[in-house]
């Protein structure tokens, strides 16, 4: 791909992928790169004026009424990045540091921050070289921006804290030297303009709006093939009934679940002897389950397409010469996206848990008891079914909102904070365990599928069960079912299940 140009005004979440996990270059576009000069000009003309701004010739926070001489514009800014990298815990992985990176760049690009060229194309810089500053994950409020984060990557441009280069952890210094490039001396407003900013929440939630969209659609692929497997019928999913009730996250998974079970000859073999009228709401309410959970990942979108291309430092600066102080790096709208979204995800692996206890349980589905070849002897599926109840049960946890607490910081000045990073990091954690449960229930339902056999399930179920067993193969006899959960994961994560021909169709 040629690089991408960061204008501040057109990164989309697919951007972002492209960057943080495909390792595409960037480059700053040379009109956000006028108006960045632009904004720059207001902040040393006010400087050399000798006016009083926040941030440029005042101290932060509940110290914004301490003046700050033009002498010590270098020191207060450094010693702001300094005091601000307090995160703990484990680091942030490579894709959510080089979302943060790119996200930061964009933000400035967006040219009403007052920083100079040279902070982004030192960010830009360090993107395309891979290096990563080492950023504890813990320690924002999604209050003034992710602020302890921000600092932590803050703290390599200006050649100190620690980064990651080609695997190998290095001061921010030797770091950056790798690359040829130098650190930067921080200027007036230049330090808040890092660390001021949403990109901790933003990245981690552009990043998971593409795993949790992909495990959404995923559903739909393995919850029809439970429904092969347990003899269940389409007859739910049914073009005029969805319309009767045309919300379009369930009309578009009812479409997918449609096209994965057409052809189905386990269908068709009890279609006029099974005098059931209707399946257990696991199985028959899929479009409107896994369809609302594409309805709030379409309000997460919705949220991210602002703030991936939004300004949300403070002050901001106009080309009018106005420098307006605010609260644009206030996390409350990505925080309830993000813990909204959490509760869909949640929501997701809820139902595919229930289908996996029907699959293992042979009362229900009319499978041999725990899907074993010889029930008694060998306990076949039951634990892992355990694993994805034990699982369900903390992903309740991590769908209580984070964004309904607050903290009062900064002696009172910051007395209402989003808590949004705490969401977004949920969010990750939250769409990891929904992935275990949905790859149980694949090698449960595959299992199933087996025991139909000489009958074929629908044409995208068939070709599903097909990259299954590629790569897991029949439970014979007992065996640990740990590393097939792994690989099973791995293929749920990699939406790899959705590149089948029959499967990826009608699932946007």
């Amino acid at each position: 791909m040629p690089p991408l140009p960061l204008s501040g005004r057109d990164l989309t979440i697919d951007h972002v992928i492209e960057v943080a996990r495909g390792r595409r270059t960037v480059e700053l576009d040379a009109g956000a790169a006028e108006r960045m000069r632009a904004s720059r000009a207001v902040i040393e003309r006010l400087v050399a004026d000798g006016a009083t701004v926040y941030g440029v010739t005042t101290g932060f926070g509940d110290l914004a009424d301490v003046r700050i001489e033009p002498s010590q514009t270098a020191e207060l800014q450094r010693n702001l990045v300094r005091s601000h990298a307090a995160g703990v815990g484990p680091p942030l992985p490579d894709d959510v540091v080089r979302a943060m990176l790119v996200l930061r760049a964009n933000a400035l690009a967006v040219g009403i921050s007052g920083v100079r060229v040279e902070i982004v194309d030192l960010l830009v810089a360090m993107l395309n070289a891979g290096i990563h500053p080492v950023v504890p994950s813990r320690g924002s409020l999604g209050a003034s921006g992710d602020l302890a984060p921000l600092a932590h990557i803050a703290l390599v441009l200006i050649g100190e804290g620690e980064a990651t280069v080609d695997g190998e952890t290095l001061g921010g210094r030797a770091a950056l030297a790798r690359a040829g490039v130098a650190p930067v001396t921080l200027e007036a407003k230049e330090g808040l303009g890092l660390l001021n900013g949403t990109q901790l929440m933003a990245g981690i939630g552009a990043l998971g709006h593409h795993d949790a969209l992909r495990l959404a659609l995923t559903a739909d692929v393995i919850g029809a093939m439970s429904l092969d497997a347990m003899l269940g019928t389409a007859s739910a999913f049914a073009e005029e009934l969805i319309a009767a009730r045309p919300h379009p996250g369930q009309v578009a998974a009812a479409r997918h679940l449609r096209e994965l079970l057409a052809g189905s000859e386990i269908g068709a073999s009890h279609a006029e002897s099974d005098h059931r009228v209707q399946d257990a709401y696991s199985l028959r309410c899929m479009p409107q389950v896994h369809g609302a959970a594409r309805d709030v990942l379409a309000e997460l979108e919705r949220v991210l397409r602002v703030e991936l291309n939004a300004a949300t430092d403070n002050p901001l600066v106009f080309p009018s010469g106005d420098v307006v102080s605010g609260g644009n790096f206030h996390g409350e709208p990505l925080a309830l996206a993000l813990d909204y979204a959490t509760l869909a995800v949640a929501e997701l692996a809820s139902i595919s848990e229930r289908r996996t206890a029907r699959l293992v349980d042979a009362h229900l589905s009319g499978l041999p008891p725990f899907l074993a070849e010889r029930p008694g002897v060998e306990s076949g599926l039951m634990i892992a079914h355990y694993t994805a109840a034990a699982l369900v049960n903390e992903l309740q946890t991590l769908a209580h909102p984070s964004s309904v607490d607050t903290i009062p910081t900064s002696a009172n000045q910051e007395d209402h904070v989003s808590m949004g990073a705490t969401s977004a990091l949920h969010l990750r954690e939250a769409i990891d365990r929904a992935e275990h449960v949905l790859a149980i229930e694949a090698l449960c339902a595959a299992q199933g599928i087996d025991f139909r056999a000489p009958l074929r399930p629908g044409t995208g179920v068939a070709a599903a069960h097909a990259a299954v067993r590629s790569l897991v193969p029949h439970h014979d006899t007992d065996r640990p079912p740990a590393r097939d959960i792994a690989i099973l994961r791995e293929l749920v994560h990699g939406g790899d299940l959705l590149a089948t021909p029959a499967t990826g169709r009608a699932h946007g």
